[in-house]
């Protein structure tokens, strides 16, 4: 009382200043709790996997996470912006026009295109979702994008890899139930029609074997490393039984030369030789299939150093063209579509290649100069192999 009235106040007024003084501090001390938890909520949002923004009923941008620049490949995305300015896809844009004009949630399935500092196009699925903000909040949406490429490539490999399988097993079904219909009619009556009817059903049942053998190979390294059976030996013999398997291939090939390149032991590599004698017997067996003409020269190495070993199998025959090099390792792709029908394989054995070569932890590449030379180049690391 005596204060208050020392500096020139009513007790009402000292009252008035006191509660207008304490609703100061609370107002601060909400203000601080706001931004709190505005900063923790951006913080969380800059996090997550996803793509988020807010933006107001012009579609600028109020608010972004550090994720939608990354997925969109942008450095940075500015506020105060629209979002087709700073994103560039009219898809997106649309999809937020029709949130705000209906006040309903909108998802879709786009297909974004952006291209890179030098010059390369980049294809990216997204699964983008829209909704108007909440009524209590200001006008405007908010946006969340997700990357489902890896998802949609998956889908179109397992649509891809059952139509492929499809076609690759109706074909020689399709001609032994008719040769078993000529048999079971009696248009084929003599002793020699009968034995090329059956001669014709062997071998097409033989590839029926090989697809089906091939694919559940395919399977079973997808599995990784879980499914090898890791052991030393000998990478030379390995390449020599390859060969052995091959020999009635080769021998009716006249002029066809084949070299090993191997240290005096013969190499060890520690990995599962079942898978290994099917690479060997693979990349052999196609060299020699792409190149009927003679004169065909494959060599095979084998390197050791610094706890690797190089494994590389070549040939001088007419090579793959640049545009087939990308797919060659795909399941059922075939190149040199002119050559004869009577070249025929189950279109798995470069697939198996390299998931064996993956599988034991190395890598594959492939360079050919048609005419010149075409080189199937294996590193994979004794430790890892051996792990």
């Amino acid at each position: 009382m005596e204060v208050t009235r020392a500096a020139g106040l009513e007790t009402f007024e000292a009252g008035r200043l006191a509660a207008r003084f304490t609703g100061l501090i609370e107002a601060e001390s909400a203000l601080a709790r706001e931004e709190y938890l505005r900063r923790l909520f951006e913080s969380l949002l800059n996090e997550i996997r996803q793509g988020v923004a807010i933006v107001d009923d012009h579609q600028r941008v109020k608010f972004c996470n550090r994720s939608l620049g990354h997925l969109m490949h942008k450095s940075s995305i500015r506020r105060g912006r629209t979002l087709l300015e700073e994103l560039g896809d009219h898809q997106i844009s649309a999809l937020v026009g029709e949130a705000l004009a209906g006040e309903k949630r909108r998802v879709k399935e786009i297909e974004h295109q952006s291209i890179s500092s030098v010059g390369a196009v980049s294809v990216r699925h997204y699964l983008v979702e829209a909704a108007p903000l909440p009524a209590k909040a200001e006008r405007g949406a908010w946006l969340m994008i997700y990357d489902i490429t890896e998802q949609t490539m998956t889908e179109q490999i397992r649509k891809d890899f059952v139509a492929n399988a499809s076609h690759e097993l109706r074909t020689p079904l399709t001609l032994i139930n008719g040769y078993i219909e000529s048999m079971q009619s009696g248009v084929v009556k003599d002793e020699a029609g009968r034995a090329r009817c059956l001669s014709v059903m062997e071998r097409h049942g033989k590839r029926i074997l090989r697809i089906i053998e091939d694919m559940l190979t395919i399977s079973r390294l997808e599995n990784g490393p879980a499914a090898l059976n890791i052991e030393p030996f000998n990478v030379r013999a390995c390449v020599q039984d390859a060969l052995d398997h091959l020999a009635p291939m080769i021998e009716g090939r006249g002029g066809t030369r084949i070299e090993l390149d191997f240290p005096p032991d013969g190499g060890t590599l520690h990995g599962d030789r079942f898978y290994w004698d099917q690479v060997f017997t693979n990349l052999l067996e196609n060299s020699l299939k792409e190149n009927p003409n003679p004169g065909l020269h494959i060599r095979v190495q084998g390197k050791w150093s610094d706890g690797h070993c190089t494994l590389k199998v070549t040939d001088n025959g007419i090579g793959i063209p640049a545009h087939d090099l990308p797919f060659v390792f795909k399941r059922f792709y075939r190149g040199h579509k002119h050559h004869s029908p009577e070249i025929k394989g189950t279109g798995l054995g470069l697939s198996i290649v390299r998931r064996t070569v993956e599988a034991h932890g190395g890598i594959i590449e492939l360079e050919s100069t048609p005419g010149i030379e075409t080189a199937f180049t294996m590193k994979v690391p004794l430790h890892a192999a051996a792990a």
